[in-house]
């Protein structure tokens, strides 16, 4: 018997596992506190994600009113402060909701991970004016925000960004574009890169863009393999005047802000991995449980069981890796950085490479959009790309090292 009831949910009794199974006990060495908000977010992913996961990749649907009851839980600022409607929470909190969360969307948790990322750049860079006007709306997720970094001519070298923002009176004119910005068009809020001064990283600054601001459009939707419940197009910007007050920081602090934020983005973006490679690993599990090939379930094959124990082991390594860089970050540790950039790299490729033999283990059945383990491995692909690619993980880790010596 093949578990069809597995179609794009795991069901309620693997997600009662992911926090309660033996070998993978994800609430190991965690207070009270974040063992709550860890049943939180499990609850909700089981109840209002898992059920959908389907329907929004197949039908690209942007879920803006399952975000909106996420942020009602606190998940829309989490670590963004309670003065301007924030959770106020720590890094290592935020590592944990998010695993938790996209073990019932990868997708759509990875949009709030970076909805999180630019409303707390807004709370910590922002003057008081900015923080109350935007922070209250994203924490609620009354407005949703987008990061626009990346342009067509600079990915990886982020520093050479081309999009100006001439300062114009009391407005800096901004002309470009930006590339593969998640929420694109759909969203309210853009946290912009834009180079005020000359060139290199000391030339960048950072403004908020509102929708609808004269001079601001958009590319097509872009087509794309996973993360197909939020929206991915260009942001186009021609003549579009933003009030100087509208700037994050002091002029030329924006490759700095970027850079920053991108740290926390590693982490939230490592932990989406772990909770698609932990679903993974337990539909993998139940699958070879139940799948009999040669008179035989395939669970009797040692080779199977050691390639099961091999993903389950790599899975808590990564864990442990990344909050252990959580910590390091929320601490403001020397090593914070080198450590975001090893749990970045480490938990994406692992992860990857974990939901991708979790579908091998299906056999046929893996490749077909019946079973939700295809669809982890279409969205989590795109981890080891985004937040910076892993090569760039492996040069920052490298210089950090280099400079020791």
């Amino acid at each position: 018997m093949l578990l069809k009831g597995q179609s794009f949910s795991i069901g309620q009794r693997l997600f009662d596992e992911l926090h309660h199974s033996g070998w993978g006990v994800s609430s190991t060495g965690l207070t009270d506190e974040q063992k709550e908000f860890q049943k939180v977010a499990f609850d909700f992913a089981a109840n209002e994600m898992a059920p959908h996961m389907a329907e929004w990749d197949q039908n690209e649907i942007f879920p803006v009113e399952t975000m909106r009851k996420a942020a009602q839980l606190g998940f829309g600022g989490i670590y963004v402060r309670p003065e301007v409607g924030g959770s106020g929470l720590s890094r290592l909190d935020t590592s944990i909701i998010f695993e938790a969360l996209s073990t019932g969307c990868t997708s759509t948790t990875a949009y709030i991970s970076i909805h999180n990322m630019c409303a707390w750049m807004i709370d910590t860079f922002g003057s008081n004016e900015l923080r109350e006007k935007f922070c209250p709306d994203l924490c609620s997720m009354e407005k949703f925000a987008s990061y626009c970094l990346t342009e067509p001519g600079s990915g990886s070298d982020a520093a050479s960004l081309l999009t100006s923002a001439k300062l114009q009176g009391d407005h800096y004119v901004l002309n470009g574009s930006k590339a593969f910005i998640s929420g694109g068009g759909d969203t309210d809020v853009y946290v912009v890169m834009c180079r005020t001064g000359g060139k290199g990283p000391k030339g960048i600054s950072c403004v908020v863009v509102e929708k609808g601001t004269p001079g601001l459009s958009f590319g097509k939707k872009e087509k794309k393999v996973g993360w197909n419940s939020q929206p991915t197009r260009a942001v186009i910007f021609e003549d579009c005047a933003v009030p100087v007050t509208n700037r994050l920081g002091s002029e030329g602090q924006g490759f700095n802000i970027a850079m920053k934020g991108l740290n926390g983005g590693r982490i939230n973006i490592a932990s989406c991995s772990l909770g698609a490679a932990h679903a993974s690993v337990l539909l993998a599990r139940d699958h070879i449980s139940v799948r009999k090939q040669f008179g035989e379930t395939l669970s009797n094959s040692q080779f199977l069981q050691f390639k099961l124990a091999e993903m389950a082991t790599r899975l808590v390594a990564s864990r442990l890796l990344v909050r252990q860089a959580a910590l390091a970050l929320q601490e403001d540790r020397p090593d914070a950085v080198s450590l975001c950039s090893m749990a970045k790299l480490f938990a994406t490729d692992e992860c990857f490479s974990i939901c991708n033999q979790a579908l091998q283990m299906h056999g046929g059945y893996g490749y077909l959009k019946d079973y939700a383990v295809q669809q982890f491995v279409r969205d989590i692909r795109v981890h080891q790309i985004l937040e910076g690619t892993n090569e760039v993980m492996r040069m920052i880790i490298a210089r950090d090292l280099l400079t020791e010596s």
